[in-house]
């Protein structure tokens, strides 16, 4: 691949002299009249109050640069290889982690004008751009009576959902998000621009769902979309913590029993100073449930019940009003087979109650809530994945699993170091309880892979995952010298 002609013309004649300073990039993609914003500038503090975590808008970077066609993202790598800069690529920004979407100094590449939607109605299919966020898809597909499998919040971005597998309301039916990617545009380290999908990079196509950013930028994806003819069903029941030991019951139940592929859950606690109560996310691909599809909960007898008939654009953005925003954030998670009905409660109350141990060490930090979130994860989604060519995270097909998500959000960088420790205390407690329970054989003693999306930076992905041999010779084929794993400024690492 050559640059691009106009760019050629201004930055051709450094690309054989010694590494550039970072300003050097900045100055020469502007003089080329590329976008590139500064700090105090209108689109740069823009993009930096779009993170969901405070301590990633805190990153500042030194220049930000908004290719507006997947050439340019080449040109940009092509210059970045005559450097020795960090950078970090931006889609929606909902990834806490800092550096992984965020930097201070560096270069971040955002991609918020590589935001096409171009449905295909011969092939069903809709390619989007990384700079989208789901909820923008789904306007973008009104009227064809069709969806795709994202975001279970519309604010939430496609390109790292996508890349770390993405769990959607949709997946007991479709699978995750990433086995219904087709193809994969993709910018590698050499700065040449490949498609990746079944008959084409078949390697790279395979190691991109769920491998996370190791392998190159992705500029463009090409997603199968699913029929939706209707409107749908969901909402939110509302629950007290006096009903704690009802409802850890039930998820379990729920994970084990629903054999309707349409319905889908998500479990929330939460907890702080003035705040304690379960939020409950529930949806139906349907007008309405049949009788009996929620009764575990119904049953229960929820406070707050705003479940309705409505699009499916509604519900998600819906959902948007339960994403808190001013706050940092910390994300961690950790993956439980699924107890059988007998061990079910004491082991599932094991892990709330240790969960529960480390929330009240956190309690006095400033603005402090602490989220546990039980997200069933059926054999009708790992089985589905797996007949869909599978994917890196390669959870076991005929078994099923309660995937945790563990949040923190508090107000002030004072307090990192103690909320740092205490998610570290909570996500290795857990996993040895866990662990402890195989041994025991009070849960299946089987593969127990990580969830990207959910993931603490400090957590080790690649160890978890059986597939991880299979990414690095693929790491190593399209990207030999390392150029991702050295130069972009976080991710899990190969």
């Amino acid at each position: 691949m050559v640059f691009s002609t106009r760019f050629a013309a201004v930055v051709g004649s450094f690309l054989a002299v010694t590494p550039l300073v970072l300003g050097d990039i900045c100055k020469d993609f502007e003089a080329a009249g590329r976008n590139v914003n500064k700090p105090l500038s209108l689109e740069f503090e823009k993009e930096q109050n779009n993170y969901w975590s405070t301590a990633c808008a805190a990153l500042r970077p030194s220049c930000m640069l908004s290719p507006n066609s997947t050439q340019e993202v080449a040109d940009i790598v092509a210059a970045l290889q005559q450097t020795h800069d960090q950078f970090a690529v931006k889609s929606g920004g909902h990834m806490p982690n800092p550096n992984f979407a965020s930097i201070a100094d560096g270069i971040l590449i955002s991609t918020r004008n590589l935001n096409q939607i171009v449905y295909d109605p011969e092939t069903t299919s809709v390619v989007v751009g990384p700079g989208l966020q789901w909820d923008q898809i789904l306007d973008g597909l009104e009227g064809t009576g069709r969806t795709v499998v994202g975001g279970r919040m519309g604010d939430v971005g496609v390109g790292g959902y996508l890349l770390g597998g993405g769990l959607s309301f949709l997946s007991a039916e479709y699978g995750w998000g990433a086995n219904n990617v087709i193809n994969f545009e993709v910018v590698l380290a050499n700065a040449t621009i490949v498609n990746a999908n079944a008959t084409s990079n078949a390697e790279l196509y395979e190691v991109l769902k769920g491998g996370g950013n190791n392998f190159g930028i992705v500029t463009a994806f090409t997603l199968q979309t699913h029929p939706m003819e209707t409107d749908v069903w969901g909402g939110n029941y509302v629950f007290g913590p006096e009903q704690s030991e009802d409802l850890l019951k039930a998820v379990r139940d729920f994970t084990e029993y629903n054999t309707d592929d349409k319905a889908a859950i998500i479990l929330t606690l939460e907890r702080g100073a003035a705040l304690n109560l379960w939020i409950m996310f529930l949806f139906y691909d349907g007008i309405e449930p049949p009788a009996g599809v929620f009764d575990n909960f119904t049953h229960i007898g929820p406070s707050i019940d705003n479940t309705k008939t409505r699009s499916y654009t509604d519900l998600c953005k819906a959902n948007n009003g339960f994403i808190l925003v001013g706050q940092r954030y910390v994300i961690a998670t950790e993956t439980i087979p699924l107890p059988n009905k007998e061990n079910g409660d004491m082991v599932i109350k094991s892990i709330w109650d240790y969960w529960n141990s480390i929330a009240d060490t956190v309690m006095d930090v400033p603005g402090v809530i602490a989220t546990i979130a039980f997200q069933p994860m059926p054999r009708a989604i790992t089985g589905k994945a797996k007949a869909m060519g599978g994917d890196m995270m390669d959870f076991e097909p005929d078994h099923d699993y309660i995937i945790l998500e563990l949040d923190f959000s508090y107000f002030f960088p004072a307090s990192d170091n103690l909320v740092d420790a205490a998610t570290q205390n909570l996500y290795n407690g857990i996993r040895n309880i866990v662990t402890e329970h195989a041994e025991a054989g009070r849960v299946p003693d089987i593969h127990r892979p990580l969830f990207m999306n959910d993931l603490y930076h400090r957590q080790d992905y690649w160890q978890r995952m059986r597939t991880a041999d299979k990414a690095r010779a693929v790491a190593k084929a399209v990207d030999p010298e390392g150029f991702w794993q050295k130069r972009t400024s976080g991710g899990f690492r190969l």
